[in-house]
């Protein structure tokens, strides 16, 4: 009797939560009414999936469906400062909606899901973290991260590092200078941007180790390169990076 009483009563609460304080998905707007659902309903998130296509093996970038995977020409031409990069997708569809909300919305939930999604689709490639010591997540300037709340790419990481039960070394790298975002500048521009905006501390945890650098998004490139010369001047063997997506 007491068990059949609570779970009328877990009904009614649940029942009275929809009624009173509905939530809906961010996405679509669907009622938010299976268990677990938060943000985003299962739907949406079932649209947020790894992308089938061809990339170079070296900086991860897509290819047209149809061709056979290769390196790229930038990575033919001269040898990257990444040893290897990967992205989950594209950055667009519902990808980019629900990084959007993440990151800019204050819907920091959503990270734990992203970093579970890394490394469900990305998490057995041997390629990628084969040798791997420690993570590094990408950071934020002090005042931007105040203002956020939270660092994305950290939130990613810490989960990563969980999955894999890998080290995570965290504010070994810092950003000491507050540049403009990155959103509004061309390819040249983001290169001088954040050049000499990071700075690597306690270098004697870095040396002689393969580092995985973690972000949320890959446009250029150009952070995730100074990211990765400023730990490789610190001591770090090897550096490779992993994001959500790629624009």
């Amino acid at each position: 009797m007491k068990l059949i009483s609570r779970r009328l009563l877990s009904s009614w609460g649940k029942t009275a939560e929809l009624l009173f304080f509905p939530s809906f998905c961010e996405l679509c707007r669907a009622l938010l009414e299976e268990p677990g659902e938060k943000v985003v309903c299962r739907r949406c998130r079932e649209k947020v999936r790894r992308l089938a296509a061809p990339f170079c093996p070296c900086c991860g970038g897509f290819f047209e469906v149809g061709v056979e995977p290769h390196l790229c020409q930038t990575c033919l031409g001269k040898e990257p400062l990444l040893a290897r990069h990967r992205s989950l997708a594209r950055y667009e569809g519902h990808v980019k909606e629900v990084i959007l909300l993440f990151k800019f919305r204050g819907f920091k939930i959503l990270g734990d899901w992203l970093g579970d999604l890394l490394a469900d689709n990305l998490g057995n490639d041997d390629d990628l973290w084969e040798g791997v010591e420690a993570l590094v997540p990408v950071p934020l300037h002090p005042r931007k991260e105040r203002a956020r709340g939270f660092n994305q790419a950290q939130i990613l990481a810490r989960r990563l590092a969980k999955h894999k039960s890998l080290s995570l070394l965290e504010r070994r790298l810092i950003k000491v200078v507050n540049v403009p975002a990155q959103t509004s500048l061309e390819a040249e521009e983001r290169e001088n941007n954040v050049r000499g905006a990071f700075r690597a501390r306690k270098a004697k945890d870095l040396k002689g180790k393969t580092i995985l650098l973690v972000d949320d998004v890959y446009t250029t490139g150009s952070t995730l390169r100074e990211c990765s010369l400023v730990l490789r001047k610190a001591g770090a063997r090897e550096v490779r990076a992993v994001t959500v997506a790629q624009a």
